[in-house]
């Protein structure tokens, strides 16, 4: 959802489909991909509000662990959290507690993976252009080389050396830290919606 990413591939994706995108401006396509609203289904949503359907199934499935949350109150509970954190109520379970597959896996505690993920990419990605200024002028001509290299070296070639908070440090001088997403959200998108 990148700017410099779109700058390079828009085009060819209004030749790809001309009937959809032939006419629409760049910066509105731009916005429309980058659009933040609240959403019901994690997967669908945007990346300002996306670690907050994390942080809701984190508290449900704390709440469970620590028996304080019983299994069939997990669908009012969702409601609940959900309007808080959302504004809106799920119609109904399919569109809320119920739309993952972690939970009816037995897989408890994954969620904040994704969040960690989050996290970790950010900051890693601050390190990359901090080493590599010039990275959005690449990524607007289509080349990605240098950015797959510096991963490559820094991180894939590690394997299993270093535990993910060893890694962190090791590549970016400093542990794991919120700081970097939040700057990379802040620059990404108050553009889009405070300019």
């Amino acid at each position: 959802r990148g700017k410099p990413f779109w700058k390079h591939f828009f085009p060819r994706a209004q030749q790809t489909y001309p009937e959809v995108l032939g006419d629409v401006k760049f910066d509105d396509f731009y916005f429309a991909i980058n659009d933040v609203r609240p959403s019901f289904i994690r997967v669908d949503a945007d990346e300002v509000t996306y670690c907050l359907h994390i942080l809701l199934r984190f508290e449900i499935e704390q709440g469970i662990i620590h028996k304080e949350i019983k299994v069939a109150d997990i669908p009012g509970i969702w409601n609940e959290k959900f309007t808080e954190y959302f504004g809106i109520t799920p119609p109904d379970d399919a569109q809320g507690c119920l739309q993952d597959i972690h939970w009816s896996m037995g897989a408890l505690g994954y969620f904040p993976t994704y969040a960690l993920g989050n996290l970790y990419a950010a900051q890693f990605y601050a390190k990359a252009l901090e080493e590599m200024p010039n990275l959005h002028n690449e990524f607007a001509q289509g080349d990605f080389s240098s950015l797959k290299k510096w991963l490559n070296e820094k991180i894939h070639f590690q394997g299993k050396r270093y535990p993910a908070t060893e890694l962190v440090k090791e590549v970016t001088g400093k542990p794991l830290s919120h700081k970097p997403f939040m700057e990379y959200l802040e620059k990404k998108f108050s553009p889009l919606y405070l300019d």
